[in-house]
């Protein structure tokens, strides 16, 4: 007996973005990639906050009850801001949605974090310049020795933005697993298996700043479509000190975000004027 083809759906509505109504028309090549989660933001859906706080002319796109997307303009700069429930399966649908009915080549995570180190604070946030992929809706693309690494013009201009303001930052690892408890060195009630005890002291010998569940597989599935990729995390506990401020940072990570954004659509500018396909200090002035 032969296998019968197989016609998977495409998860569309009359040629549409199904899940996100999302499209072309109504985003920017700048997408900020938020999560709905009472630990960064209560009471309030982040892109609605984001968009009314900060942008000019903001406009709800689409509240498709599953993600929620706005588009406005930072500093003359069109800017898209969606926002969607916790994990990277949730990201994976909402990546997809912008990569199959869109020409958004630029995706920035905002989203909140934990913390191993001593020297990363409750209120500090992280640009992450890799991400360690302990999640697993990355793997099911490509084998995980395959790196999560972030943009680096996105990253250099992320960076500068956080100087420019005078925010508390720090660049560097970011771990992302699936799981908020074993997963990330918590125990579940009176479970706790040895091999889940040891996860704090193994990732922060390694220098790995932050957990969260979203940054690795923003940033593979953006090396592997050839889109740029970052991700920024307001840190709101710390298993060093036991500390926990739902909030913490995150109007410093959304305005750094945004002020990122300006400066990258600086050095686009820069790159098309000369013909120049990556951008280096140089270009400036020119």
């Amino acid at each position: 007996m032969t296998n019968p083809t197989i016609h998977p759906p495409l998860f569309q509505s009359e040629g549409k973005s199904l899940f996100a109504g999302v499209d072309e028309t109504n985003v920017s090549r700048y997408v900020i990639l938020t999560v709905r989660d009472p630990l960064i933001k209560k009471d309030v859906d982040l892109a609605e906050d984001i968009a009314t706080r900060y942008l000019r002319d903001a406009a709800l796109v689409a509240d498709t009850q599953m993600f929620i997307t706005y588009t406005g303009t930072y500093k003359g700069v069109p800017v898209t801001i969606s926002s969607q429930g916790s994990g990277a399966p949730e990201t994976e649908i909402l990546y997809a949605e912008y990569l199959r009915f869109t020409k958004a080549d630029t995706f920035i995570r905002l989203g909140c974090s934990g913390t191993f180190v001593e020297n990363v604070h409750v209120g500090d946030f992280v640009i992450a310049d890799a991400a360690v992929r302990e999640d697993g809706t990355s793997s099911a693309y490509i084998r995980p020795g395959y790196p999560a690494v972030a943009n680096y013009e996105v990253n250099m201009a992320l960076t500068q933005a956080a100087e420019n303001l005078g925010f508390r930052y720090h660049v560097g690892i970011t771990l992302s697993t699936d799981s908020i408890y074993a997963g990330q060195g918590r125990p579940l009630l009176d479970y706790f298996q040895e091999e889940s005890r040891g996860i704090p002291e193994y990732y922060a010998k390694a220098n790995v700043l932050n957990f969260e569940r979203e940054s690795s597989l923003i940033l593979t599935l953006c090396n592997i479509f050839n889109k740029r990729g970052g991700s920024v995390n307001a840190v709101v506990n710390s298993m060093v000190t036991g500390e926990m401020t739902p909030g913490a940072g995150y109007y410093e990570t959304a305005q750094t975000i945004l002020e990122g954004i300006a400066i990258l659509s600086s050095y686009d500018d820069a790159k098309e004027k000369l013909g120049k396909p990556y951008w280096t200090p140089a270009l400036m002035g020119k």
